[in-house]
């Protein structure tokens, strides 16, 4: 969908390269939402996570120790980060 409007894309498959705890806060900085906000509530609950019971400091390292936790995609220009949800939004960067 990006390149067939243009733009450029860069992927990175994220269970093979998980982001660190360090990246996904940058990540959360550049979508101004929270750990919880971008958690996937299904894998969660799958791995016995009970978010409601963690601040977004204990979330986080739980993301970057299953990357599965976060939603994707997740699009980043520069100082921008897209939640693709719907994927369209991408569009927006």
């Amino acid at each position: 969908m990006l390149e067939e409007n243009g733009r450029e894309l860069s992927y990175r498959e994220y269970t093979k390269q998980p982001l660190s705890e360090a990246e996904i806060r940058a990540v959360l900085a550049k979508l101004g939402m929270t750990a919880h906000e971008v958690l996937r509530s299904k894998d969660a609950k799958k791995l016995g996570i009970d978010p409601g019971a963690m601040d977004d400091d204990a979330l986080i390292a739980a993301m970057a120790e299953h990357p599965r936790l976060l939603q994707r995609p997740i699009g980043v220009q520069g100082g921008t980060a897209v939640l693709g949800r719907p994927p369209e939004r991408l569009l927006e960067l």
